[in-house]
């Protein structure tokens, strides 16, 4: 499933998939696939983005 909540947040931060990624210490092919829905991410991961994106769990990774 894609999340569209983590690209809108990453957007709205206007930051690119390599700045994220840069941010949070991965390659920006792990960004794509977490939006793309392809890649699980781990709680710690969740976390990291979460912190650089100033955005909740449930904001990013909630399932509606």
């Amino acid at each position: 499933m894609k999340n569209l909540k983590l690209k809108a947040a990453r957007a709205g931060k206007d930051l690119s998939q390599q700045a994220l990624a840069e941010a949070v210490g991965v390659s920006r092919q792990t960004i794509n696939a977490i939006e793309k829905g392809d890649y699980n991410p781990t709680i710690k991961l969740c976390l990291a983005i979460c912190k650089v994106l100033e955005k909740t769990l449930d904001e990013l990774f909630w399932e509606d």
